[in-house]
């Protein structure tokens, strides 16, 4: 299952460091166990709380999007199972990671703790204001859909830094905002379907 999944990867995301993480990460360590057979196919899947972990592919692209190197400091909105958070943390040198439900971040801390994750950061907490404690970060990736990028996200973002989230605005597209000398460029990609950001 594994191997099929990253041969349909293989076909969209050219990073090879973000392939070697998704198949690094066992999928089915974050999904309910009763679902863990579906954990290597391509697709969204429930996790509770009205909630889902995203589709692979959607997750490697962000990641890809992110262009990340392996020093960055990371923001993750949207913490769900701990997914998203465990194959960023493959991909640098720490991830802080923000989730509004306390069930599910607690259940991230568990799955993240079994799949030997350290250097995540998790807080409960509204996530459309980001993690200022920690910030400025190199990159951010948003869980979510909302109409807009919220501004707190935007303020938190290190000059140099990239930004990957849905937007909905008629229909859900990936946008990757990055912060240069002249100020934050806005670019709007494929069409993607997230849980609304709250």
């Amino acid at each position: 299952m594994k191997d099929k999944l990253l041969a349909t990867l293989r076909k969209h995301v050219v990073d090879e460091r973000v392939l070697q993480a998704i198949a690094a990460v066992p999928r089915d360590a974050f999904v309910p166990q009763e679902l863990a057979e579906q954990a290597w196919e391509n697709a969204p899947l429930p996790i509770g709380c009205g909630q889902t972990i995203s589709q692979p592919l959607v997750v490697a692209r962000m990641c890809e999007l992110l262009e990340l190197e392996g020093d960055e400091r990371v923001l993750d909105v949207g913490t769900g199972s701990g997914y998203h958070a465990a194959v960023l943390a493959r991909l640098v040198a720490h991830v802080w990671s923000v989730e509004r439900h306390a069930a599910l971040s607690a259940a991230a801390a568990r799955n993240l703790q079994a799949t030997d994750v350290h250097n995540v950061t998790l807080a409960v907490g509204d996530g459309t204001r980001g993690f200022p404690d920690a910030a400025p970060f190199d990159a951010i990736n948003v869980a979510a859909a909302g109409a807009e990028i919220p501004h707190a996200l935007e303020e938190q973002l290190a000059p140099g830094g990239r930004l990957v989230a849905p937007v909905e605005n008629g229909e859900q597209r990936l946008v990757l905002l990055r912060r240069g000398a002249a100020g934050l460029e806005r670019t709007s990609l494929e069409r993607v379907r997230f849980v609304p950001l709250i």
